[in-house]
């Protein structure tokens, strides 16, 4: 059965009337019937049921509908792959990340570099305090940022990674000896406040502004980096909301972080400036979207 006669006899069994499948794949209606006839007299069964009325696909039909659609869809997959990995080759992305994510996306990052031969990815570091500029100056390719980003000029991808929250408090503080703690103790402590260049609502998403009984939560004193905010805590100046993997990778002396059982999973996505969405930046959201999320 050549390819075009496969088109037609998928086309028709999705639509079940000859002239929608004629008009929808540019032919004459008696081109699919020739097709369609042609198919039977070759196979010695009948694929469509045909009355006045209605046309149905018989037993047999539904099952080589079955088997040809797997493997058309086999078959697009791979000619996908091979052109993401044409256009993705000898190219190599700067993407932005938040301290130690990096290492967390290594499954990611390995899958496309398997896919797409001579491509590679570099990274670079973002501060919560400025998470757009290097996106919107080309300084960095894409970002994992997390979500929301509702900003008209950036385009959100997959998302890749997903994990809870801590709070880092000093030794000495408080809830220290409790072990953990809940959103509602944001109320009773201040946290860093990281200045006008990042969005509220991207802020907020990772420290919210008020408790869950509604009390607001005191911002300040000002932080711009990850060290700043760590130093902030340190000496008892605040506490903060960090992603968790903070934790992990993170021993400060003089500082515990706390996990928060209440904050809601964060989601951090790839994003990127719209008017940069090249093959290469295309076939790594697809690695990402193949791959799915990963926990941290």
């Amino acid at each position: 059965m050549e390819l075009r006669d496969i088109e037609i006899f998928l086309t028709l069994a999705e639509e079940l009337h000859f002239g929608r499948t004629a008009e929808r794949l540019h032919v004459s209606q008696a081109r699919v019937s020739q097709a369609i006839a042609k198919q039977e007299r070759r196979l010695g069964v009948v694929l469509f049921d045909r009355t006045n009325r209605r046309v149905a696909l018989t037993p047999v039909g539904r099952r080589l509908r079955e088997d040809l659609q797997q493997a058309v869809d086999l078959l697009r997959e791979g000619l996908a792959r091979a052109e993401a990995a044409g256009a993705g080759t000898g190219q190599t992305l700067r993407l932005g990340v938040f301290g130690h994510a990096g290492h967390e996306l290594r499954p990611l990052i390995e899958a496309f570099r398997s896919r797409h031969p001579g491509s590679d990815v570099q990274f670079g570091e973002i501060n919560g305090s400025d998470p757009f500029t290097a996106l919107r100056t080309g300084e960095h390719d894409a970002h994992v940022l997390w979500l929301p980003v509702a900003e008209p000029d950036l385009t959100v991808g997959p998302t890749v990674l997903t994990g809870g929250r801590v709070l880092a408090v000093a030794a000495d503080h408080p809830l220290a000896e409790r072990g953990t703690a809940s959103l509602e103790d944001l109320g009773d402590n201040h946290v860093v406040d990281f200045g006008p260049d990042a969005p509220e609502y991207w802020i907020a998403a990772m420290v919210p502004t008020r408790t869950p009984l509604g009390r607001r939560i005191p911002r300040g004193p000002a932080a711009r980096t990850f060290h700043e905010v760590l130093s902030l805590v340190a000496s008892g100046q605040c506490v903060h909301p960090l992603g968790e993997i903070a934790a992990r990778y993170n021993r400060p002396p003089g500082i515990v972080f706390l996990p928060i059982p209440d904050a809601p999973t964060m989601h951090w996505a790839l994003t990127w400036r719209s008017t940069t969405d090249g093959p290469t930046l295309r076939a790594l959201a697809q690695t990402a979207a193949d791959l799915g999320p990963i926990s941290m």
